[in-house]
């Protein structure tokens, strides 16, 4: 999909409140299956260095990263205070709304890694979100979009409701060429056994 082909109506929403109030009780609930987490937690293993300072953009109670890697900072962007609270994995934490404001409150060259996990469907503001997170990675530093079948409908995109899986992939990817990333690929690591784990990846450029 190319990124002018994206039509605005593809961000409205069925709910259109604000999204603080929708988040201000935490969930602690699971998007996907246990056999997809784990196929998540795998993919992780190769994605993310050891010792890599990593960034968890829409973060929640758990990253879903491997125990046995060792990582450097990680900080936790999510909705919900008591959510990112109760996520050991983190070593700082932020509430932070990117509908409302998609830049990040962080340094330059900050991470070497990104992740977003299940939750990308839910951005409005997704290339203004995306050229943020380029800036917080370091020069070759790499971002992972993993997507699937399920989410909060009212708070979802019209995109995420009406286009196929194949043209969802597409429009992250797009987001992410918008963003200023480069060698944007898809990876598909569903399990045989359970939900769909459909991942994006990009690259920003090399100093």
């Amino acid at each position: 999909m190319a990124t002018s082909d994206i039509p605005d109506n593809f961000f409205e929403r069925v709910d259109t409140s604000p999204d603080g109030e929708f988040y201000r009780e935490p969930r602690f609930v699971q998007h996907i299956d246990q056999v997809t987490i784990d196929a998540l937690t795998q993919w992780y293993r190769e994605f993310l260095a050891p010792e890599a300072d990593v960034l968890d953009l829409m973060s929640s109670w758990v990253s879903h990263y491997p125990p046995d890697v060792a990582l450097g900072r990680v900080a936790g962007l999510g909705m919900n205070a008591a959510e990112l609270e109760a996520n050991p994995r983190l070593t700082e934490r932020c509430v932070h709304d990117l509908n409302a404001d998609p830049e990040l409150p962080y340094e330059d060259a900050a991470f070497e890694r990104a992740t977003i996990a299940v939750s990308i469907q839910y951005l409005v503001r997704p290339a203004e979100t995306m050229r943020s997170v380029a800036r917080v990675l370091r020069p070759g530093g790499q971002i992972c979009v993993a997507m699937s079948h399920r989410c909060f409908p009212t708070k979802a995109i019209r995109a995420f409701h009406q286009l196929p899986p194949r043209d969802r992939i597409r429009l992250v990817g797009a987001y992410l060429d918008l963003g200023g990333f480069e060698e944007v690929a898809f990876v598909d690591r569903s399990p045989p056994s359970g939900d769909p784990l459909w991942i994006v990846t990009g690259r920003t450029p090399d100093a």
